[in-house]
């Protein structure tokens, strides 16, 4: 169910389609703010803040209308790909029987895990362009602004990247990898991409280990098979890398174990939604 934020957003405003925040993706990292359609607050007067009369005396709260501004904050944190950040569930194109599944058992594991059933992450596995990504960004941007969590996105090479980029500007990586493994929800994309040093092994462990002994949930999305060591070498041609490795022989025995006990796991079949929009001018 949507959040209800007060004052209401006009469900018919054409920028924001009634949810009362507009997104701006012009950067890397995509960011809201409140739409215009959002009315005053008479009850504070846009103060934020409102008179509570108690028997010992008045004392001063947060305004109900700040609800909608927190959630902002929380997704503007989550640091959402701009290319990914209007997906939702409602956009979710489910053409196919296997999709369908997808979509569903992805919003029942939602209600389970904000209704305190569930405590377990959740992975989604699957071949590229199976809408992998889509169904996590949708399960994102619900927690945050229907339920109030606070979540982090994180695209595993991007990640690397950046602590390269630190290392090279004489920036520990502490900071980064200590709010990686504290954020109460986070959510690696691409699990098990990359060239496999043992630089690369031991960020994915430390984050993943870290967040394991905190009891802190792990999503992700990943494009190997689910599944424990096998002990393959990966393969020369990349089309087959997919299909003969496991995610356990990418990120190792140790962080499998540990996702495999801490987090639920769902693979998406289908078509290669990338590969059904139309590739030529003739279509428009």
């Amino acid at each position: 169910m949507p959040a209800t934020f007060e004052p209401s957003p006009d469900r018919q405003c054409p920028m924001c389609a009634g949810e009362g925040y507009q997104l701006k993706i012009e950067q890397l990292n995509a960011s809201a703010m409140v739409c215009q359609c959002v009315p005053s607050c008479a009850r504070c007067g846009d103060t934020g803040m409102v008179e509570h009369v108690t028997e010992t005396g008045v004392r001063y709260g947060r305004c109900r209308c700040q609800m909608l501004p927190d959630r902002i904050r929380l997704f503007n944190a989550a640091q959402l790909p701009s290319r990914h950040s209007s997906n939702s569930f409602r956009n979710f194109d489910h053409h196919s029987n296997s999709a369908s599944q997808a979509l569903v058992l992805c919003t029942k594991w939602l209600h389970a895990f904000t209704t305190g059933k569930e405590h377990r992450g959740l992975v989604l596995t699957g071949q590229v362009g199976r809408g992998k990504t889509h169904l996590m960004i949708a399960i994102a941007r619900s927690l945050i602004f229907e339920h109030g969590r606070s979540v982090r996105f994180i695209e595993f090479s991007r990640l690397l990247s950046q602590l390269r980029e630190g290392y090279g500007k004489g920036i520990s990586d502490s900071p980064t990898l200590n709010h990686l493994c504290s954020v109460p929800l986070l959510i690696i994309d691409e699990l098990g991409k990359g060239r496999l040093t043992d630089w690369e092994l031991s960020i994915i462990d430390e984050v993943v280990s870290r967040r394991y002994n905190a009891n802190l949930p792990i999503l992700g999305t990943t494009n190997y098979k689910w599944g424990p060591p096998t002990g393959a070498a990966a393969p020369n041609i990349a089309a087959r890398e997919f299909e003969e490795q496991t995610l356990g022989d990418r990120v190792g025995g140790r962080v499998f174990s540990r996702l495999q006990e801490s987090a639920l796991y769902f693979e998406c079949k289908g078509p290669d939604y990338r590969a059904m929009k139309p590739q030529n001018l003739s279509h428009i």
